[in-house]
């Protein structure tokens, strides 16, 4: 039997700590109202307000399905998150910084009793319905079905499988046996795994793994450059857990999957076959992305043919908000290691820490926070900035400020921004480069001027002091005291 970090682990992990788990027995229906009732309770991100961030929720009692269990929220707060990875809050992008550079490769483990197939379900038996098997949440009622949210997929080069990448992707089910996926364009390495394979007239097998350690949802979200094609992210997990990621092998197709993952899902990615994502209900909408707004549903997406469902006894199916803080800290915290990487590389020592907010989605804005230590220092820090923007793509904002200002605390920043920031001297525009495009601004019909949908300016807001004047820009300095004399408590 495996003993690699599970799902099941980190529930545990979290139940010792005052305040970072509830679970309930009230029944509740995962069309909307699941993701309605924890938008209150601890969503935060994007999400409209009101909301906050709270506790991760299991919700022990699902209308339609019985003996699953649904947790949301796992990774929505930057704290659970280091608990979860036994590491401060804000040393994370450090942690996988290190990891990334130092990966331990994933084994195959071919015991007979692998966790995730304790029970298998095979698309061609009778009766067979991957919608009343996975309890799938929709986010909103507009939805274009249910969603698998926190489905990591795992696939390989259709003409080397020592090529595999493992990454999240849009899924919504489609039927009893077909699930549609989104392949954000020009980016992802399974999309171009498939297109190769489609190429060839071939379908593309694919592994959908559902409750699994969280240090590998944390993982896999790097991009390049950092972690190229043929980079496989689940070595940076094995080395933040000091140990092998454990695979099995796949009943149904020529792929493998995590071996103590709650469910997965064996399917091929069929070549040549697409339908549009809001096929089932029309109604024009995706769901819920990062940035706070419901996405268009696309006309042309991929399709998986799904062969089998396996998973644990009494499974739990875990999700996410789209637009709640779990996006923030699943793509943020490795955009934070991957800026480090290059910024450090370049101009070792300078950069202090970084931090991508709730406010960008974790994608769209980064805070750097840079040392000034001699005259001709002056200027690198907008070169940093540079080095973010190569690092990661999707940045469309960077906030630049000095080392007395705590990238964490936005109001300090807004600080920074405040008393130490001109707009006409200090703001550098970089337009015409392509972003991310789920940003609805970056749209022709809100600029006229854009060559192309998805194209954006990219943004530096350097808020440091000038070498020269660090004199004149010193905050108050207040004694330094033990104020746990008066009060242990704190």
């Amino acid at each position: 039997m495996s003993n690699n970090y599970s799902l099941r682990d980190a529930i545990e992990v979290l139940k010792k700590v005052d305040g970072q788990y509830r679970e309930t027995d009230v029944p509740i229906d995962p069309e909307a109202e699941l993701s309605g009732v924890y938008r209150y309770i601890g969503a935060g991100g994007t999400v409209a307000r009101p909301t906050k961030l709270g506790p991760v929720a299991m919700f022990n009692n699902i209308k339609g399905h019985d003996n699953a269990r649904v947790l949301i929220g796992l990774l929505a707060s930057r704290e659970r998150v280091g608990l979860l990875l036994n590491e401060k809050p804000e040393r994370l992008g450090f942690l996988l910084n290190e990891a990334v550079q130092n990966p331990v490769s994933p084994i195959v483990i071919e015991e007979q009793a692998i966790p995730c197939q304790e029970v298998v379900h095979y698309a061609d038996e009778e009766g067979f319905d991957i919608r009343k098997l996975v309890p799938a949440p929709t986010n909103t009622a507009e939805d274009a079905g249910p969603y698998i949210t926190m489905g990591l997929c795992k696939a390989s080069d259709p003409d080397d499988d020592r090529m595999t990448d493992v990454t999240i992707h849009r899924l919504c089910f489609q039927s009893k046996d077909t699930i549609s996926i989104y392949f954000v364009p020009g980016i992802r390495h399974i999309g171009k795994f498939f297109e190769k394979a489609e190429q060839q007239g071939k379908p593309l097998p694919i592994s959908i793994n559902i409750g699994i350690d969280p240090a590998i949802y944390i993982t896999s979200c790097f991009e390049p450059p950092t972690t190229p094609i043929g980079y496989d992210e689940l070595g940076i997990a094995g080395a933040v857990r000091k140990q092998p990621v454990e695979l099995a092998r796949c009943l149904t197709i020529a792929e493998k999957c995590i071996a103590n993952a709650e469910y997965v899902i064996e399917g091929e990615v069929l070549p040549h076959s697409y339908v549009a994502e809001d096929k089932t209900r029309n109604t024009g909408k995706a769901m819920p992305e990062f940035p706070g707004y419901t996405g268009r549903a696309n006309p042309n997406v991929p399709v998986i043919k799904v062969k089998a469902v396996t998973h644990r006894q009494n499974p739990i199916l875990l999700t996410c908000i789209g637009p709640s803080e779990e996006h923030v800290n699943m793509t943020g915290i490795p955009t934070e290691a991957s800026i480090i990487q290059m910024v450090e590389r370049a101009m070792p020592g300078r950069l202090k820490n970084v931090y991508c907010p709730s406010s960008g989605g974790g994608k769209y804005m980064a805070v750097m926070q840079f040392v000034k230590r001699e005259p001709s220092d002056e200027g690198r820090q907008r070169q940093a900035a540079l080095l973010a923007f190569a690092a990661f793509s999707e940045l469309k904002h960077v906030i630049l400020v000095g080392e007395d200002v705590d990238p964490f605390d936005m109001n300090d920043v807004l600080w920074a921004l405040n008393t130490r920031y001109q707009g006409d001297v200090d703001t550098i525009f970089i337009p015409g480069v392509r972003c991310h495009p789920l940003d609805p601004s970056q749209r022709s019909e809100y600029n006229p001027l854009l060559r192309d949908n998805g194209i954006s300016c990219k943004t530096i807001f350097d808020c440091t002091v000038p070498f020269k004047l660090k004199d004149h820009f010193v905050r108050s300095q207040f004694k330094e005291v033990d104020y746990k004399k008066w009060f242990p408590e704190e």
